[in-house]
């Protein structure tokens, strides 16, 4: 029998080890049951992915696929908040307790005019212009649900304590919520963040990505109606302001910062060419690569519009539609999800994914590759390219937030167009299922391994704090969310578009649905 001094020292050092930071360490046999609880979900995730880009929802308007995700969140056991930051569609689904809590997130809107048929390689809109997937949103919370599902499953069989938040990007496209969700506070206890975003390639990131920054504003003009021809000197044309704001832009752009991007359309010209218009807008996205850049860009935008009212006699208000910060991911964080991305590898593409893809690229004259069976390798400050300036997304306003990264997952084809009907084409079919399988694997894995190692998320913090932070700091260009963006257009475009969604008690698959044969390799009509 053992005495009081070794019974005395067994119990310190079990207590050591239960209160050591890696005594929750995910194992390799849980790893491999969260794998196995993913693939398990297999058909979900098929039927998930078709049904949302069946949807095809704008931003905020994506009514039908936040209802038909937050059900089957809740079928699951989480609990989900709906219509969070003062955002209709926007929501947040919770489960668990004790221990860290771990959000994930991903896109769930798509974009105006690019409505296409899936698993055809050539251009045929399902309804003509009407709104589509034509970036891969379809697939990204669908990603993150069987994710979770997994996640779930393996921490309560082994009673690992912890949290999971699921959040939706509502209005991704227009760069219009994720800031509004900071600022109401649905991040504030989070421990650490994984985002994931469609893509041809598997990997992820850290440091500044080097994507801009942005605000999104809408200027509008009052001027006065008059008869145009009649008495033509008694109006105060409106239009002649936003024209002369746009000319004096496209001027301006020469003195400008390389790395910045803008563009603008126009919303409002007028009603008729025979009434001077008193009443017309204009909308700009001012980008560039940190918060005072974007700040800059937005008051030279702010001092044309000034300058263009008074030179035609018009007054001018101005109203914020979004706002997305520069994106800058956690080193450790990264770190730990590339082993894991590494570990999951690749889908298995067979003959006809790869088929598929070729008819695509060779169809639409993009370059040809296949789709590729080898992981991206990390992508650092030091092996990536200097960065000149590009697109956006509001993931940054997270990342400036909580300690976040990104994971691109290998659902699409390569070499096609971003924003387009060519990235479309892909999304409701065994490229993007299979893509999503790997990635929902390698997110569970991470967020398995932030639950079970405090240092990894200590580490994180750390990196937050004293790297991120020292760079620069979370300056935001906030009003109110702009709800009612693209609700017009749905009022009159869902009733052409619910004929195409998809029914999946009738239909294995959205192509059986649509009478599409995979892999359909030459132009349907």
């Amino acid at each position: 029998m053992k005495n009081r001094f070794e019974r005395t020292m067994a119990a310190a050092l079990m207590a050591s080890v239960l209160w050591s930071p890696l005594a929750y360490a995910a194992t390799d046999e849980q790893k491999k049951a969260v794998e196995a609880g993913v693939e398990a979900q297999t058909k979900q995730i098929q039927v998930m992915v078709d049904q949302v880009f069946s949807y095809a929802e704008p931003g905020f308007q994506e009514v039908r696929t936040s209802a038909y995700l937050t059900d089957i969140l809740e079928k699951n056991g989480f609990k989900v908040t709906r219509g969070v930051a003062g955002i209709p569609t926007a929501f947040t689904a919770t489960w668990g307790s004790g221990g860290p809590l771990i959000a994930l997130g991903s896109d769930i809107d798509n974009l105006l005019g690019v409505s296409q048929f899936p698993g055809i390689p050539n251009v045929k809109p399902m309804v003509a212009g009407a709104p589509g997937h034509g970036e891969g949103h379809n697939s990204g919370m669908p990603l993150i649900i069987a994710a979770a599902i997994a996640t779930k499953a393996v921490m309560e069989k082994n009673h690992i304590p912890g949290r999971l938040m699921i959040w939706p990007g509502v209005a991704e496209e227009l760069l219009a919520s994720k800031a509004y969700y900071v600022q109401a506070g649905l991040f504030k206890d989070v421990d650490a963040c994984i985002f994931v975003h469609v893509s041809s390639e598997f990997g992820t990131a850290y440091g500044d990505l080097g994507q801009n920054g942005m605000v999104s504003v809408e200027y509008t003009f009052h001027g006065k109606t008059a008869h145009a021809a009649g008495d033509p000197w008694d109006g105060r044309s409106a239009l002649d302001a936003v024209e002369l704001m746009d000319t004096s832009w496209n001027y301006r752009r020469e003195h400008l910062p390389l790395t910045q991007r803008s563009h603008y359309v126009i919303t409002n010209g007028g009603g008729q060419p025979n009434v001077v218009p008193d009443l017309a807008s204009v909308w700009y996205y001012f980008r560039d690569r940190s918060f005072g850049d974007v700040k800059a860009l937005y008051d030279t935008g702010n001092e044309l519009a000034d300058a263009a009212a008074k030179a035609t006699g018009t007054t001018v208000e101005r109203r914020i539609l979004g706002y997305a910060a520069p994106n800058f991911a956690n080193k450790p964080l990264a770190e730990a999800a590339f082993l894991n991305i590494k570990a999951v590898g690749m889908p298995k593409w067979d003959a006809d994914d790869q088929a598929f893809a070729k008819a695509v690229q060779e169809t639409n004259h993009r370059k040809v590759a296949p789709l590729t069976d080898t992981v991206t390798p990390l992508s650092t400050p030091e092996n990536r390219p200097r960065s000149m300036g590009g697109g956006s997304d509001d993931i940054g306003d997270i990342m400036w937030t909580v300690p976040t990264i990104t994971i691109r997952y290998p659902s699409n084809i390569p070499n096609m167009i971003g924003h387009n009907v060519l990235s479309a084409m892909a999304m409701a079919t065994p490229i993007a299922h299979k893509g999503v399988v790997v990635g929902a694997k390698a997110v569970a894995m991470t967020v398995l391994d932030m639950m079970t190692t405090p240092k990894l998320l200590a580490d994180a913090k750390d990196y937050f704090n004293n790297v991120q932070l020292k760079t620069d700091s979370y300056k935001p260009i906030l009003e109110k969310p702009a709800i009612w963006l693209n609700e017009k257009t749905m009022r009159e475009m869902r009733p052409q578009m619910e004929k195409y969604y998809y029914n999946p008690k009738k239909y294995p698959t959205y192509l059986d649905q649509l009478g599409i044969k995979w892999p359909t390799l030459t132009a349907k009509e």
